[in-house]
């Protein structure tokens, strides 16, 4: 057993270094910029993924409308996983390609910031979503991995973790929502 935990550390690190090489820590800086602008012009976030990546958002919205670790104002973002009635009419109505396309038609307003979240890139109903926020006029996140995927076409910026292990992909993103998260309560506690 031993030997396979430290295994699941080397792969960590690994993926540690490969972003490094790859100079996320510019882009994850630029993602803090475009989440903080989106805020502090009075709009929202609205945040989802699948799986895992449904678990995410919903952390990642909760460090928002909470906070990190500084005391600060409450602010707007939803994770868009979360309402199990809105997810299972509209599958069950349409499809489960459009879950979150329908949710941003209905809570998405221009300037408001989706963060999509898909370790392959591909997912269809992200992708989905990321069409329908270009047309009401969403600025657009997305956490990926690999090369990026189909989310790379619709992104103002696609943070892609350079991996193609899934659980490896998903640290990072931690580790990226976290770096932003920090980066907003000192924006909004700083006089």
């Amino acid at each position: 057993m031993l030997d396979i935990i430290k295994n699941e550390f080397d792969l960590h690190f690994e993926t540690i270094k490969a972003v490094q090489e790859h100079n996320l820590a510019v882009k994850v800086s630029k993602a803090a910029d475009l989440v903080i602008a989106t805020l502090k012009e009075g709009n929202k976030v609205l945040i989802f993924g699948n799986g895992g990546s449904a678990a995410d958002a919903q952390h990642f919205a909760t460090e928002l409308t909470a906070r990190y670790k500084l005391e600060r104002q409450a602010l707007g973002a939803l994770a868009l996983t979360t309402d199990t009635s809105a997810l299972t009419a509209i599958a069950n109505d349409y499809s489960y390609d459009v879950v979150f396309k329908r949710q941003v038609e209905a809570l998405g307003c221009k300037d408001d910031l989706l963060i999509g979240i898909s370790t392959s890139g591909n997912s269809k109903n992200i992708i989905q979503a990321f069409k329908e926020g270009k047309k009401i006029g969403t600025k657009i996140l997305g956490f990926s991995g690999s090369d990026g995927g189909a989310m790379n076409e619709f992104c103002d910026i696609n943070l892609a973790v350079p991996s193609f292990d899934t659980p490896r992909i998903q640290e990072m993103h931690i580790l990226f929502f976290h770096s932003i998260c920090h980066c907003v309560d000192l924006a909004f506690t700083q006089k």
